[in-house]
């Protein structure tokens, strides 16, 4: 069996990792309260947005920490195409369970399917990251522990659209986030942990890439989008703020019209004064 260190690098990748969930966590959580306030496209954009950060988030939280694994004895590397489609599944899967909350008619259910359909495409994304592993022996997985990591993502998955639907202001929106990242980086070492390595020394070539040929770069990328995203969102006017803003146009428009009105009325009052003479 290989000796398995979940933090090569010490703190780093597991703080790392927090972070890049918390964030994606919070684009997530405050794109899915704009598209409640939304209605018709705006709705649609917000959502599809919430899935990408959120998918984003937990990819990145997971290979930021994957960098830190390291296994005695073998390289290891990831294959390509494997890494990008757990990606593609995180965000497919968890926008499907943004969608079922942004747009479901029953509340209750549509939290219970939400919370489902995101739980388990967060395990899946997992797994599949996990199977994207190359290096040289076999890897296998305790099964108890695989079924409670699942448990953990399905339970925050739903508890974050919980917070989606019911959490508005902006603080108790951080703190959310902060819960919601600290769930997801517990299902990843908690799926890591049901992990078992069982080396083959092999002088041969391993296939795919290493973490810093390509994961690293890809993690840099998406932490890269989730920051831009998160200023766009801060800086992007509120539904209250644009109503309040329609409001303020409205009203002096109204203002600036009466004073018109007026002098047109003593026009007219002169006009006809002057006939009458």
């Amino acid at each position: 069996m290989g000796h398995l260190d979940h933090a090569a690098y010490g703190w780093l990748t597991p703080v790392l990792s927090y972070v890049m969930a918390c964030i994606g966590a919070a684009l997530g959580l405050r794109c899915t309260v704009r598209a409640l306030a939304a209605t018709g496209p705006s709705r649609r954009n917000w959502l599809l947005t919430a899935a990408s950060a959120i998918g984003t988030g937990i990819w990145t939280m997971h290979f930021v920490a994957m960098l830190g694994f390291d296994v005695t004895g073998t390289e290891i590397h990831y294959d390509v195409p494997l890494t990008v489609l757990s990606l593609l599944v995180a965000m497919v899967v968890v926008g499907a369970g943004v969608f079922a909350v942004g747009y479901g008619n029953q509340r209750r259910r549509s939290l219970l399917l939400g919370g489902l359909t995101t739980g388990l495409g967060v395990a899946s994304m997992h797994y599949l990251g996990m199977a994207a592993l190359r290096l040289h022996g076999s890897v296998s997985y305790e099964p108890l522990t695989v079924g409670l990591s699942v448990a953990i993502a399905v339970v925050a998955a739903t508890a974050a659209l919980w917070a989606a639907l019911h959490i508005k202001a902006p603080a108790a929106v951080a703190v959310a986030s902060l819960v919601m990242g600290a769930a997801v980086s517990s299902m990843h070492y908690t799926g890591m942990t049901a992990v078992a390595v069982r080396v083959a020394p092999s002088a041969q070539a391993l296939p795919g890439a290493t973490a810093m040929q390509f994961v690293f770069p890809l993690a840099v990328g998406l932490g890269s989008y989730l920051f831009l995203t998160s200023a766009f969102v801060a800086l992007s006017p509120t539904a209250d703020e644009r109503a309040a803003s329609a409001s303020a146009s409205a009203s002096a428009s109204a203002s600036a019209s009466a004073p018109d009105s007026a002098s047109a009325s003593g026009s007219a009052s002169a006009s006809a004064a002057a006939s009458a003479r």
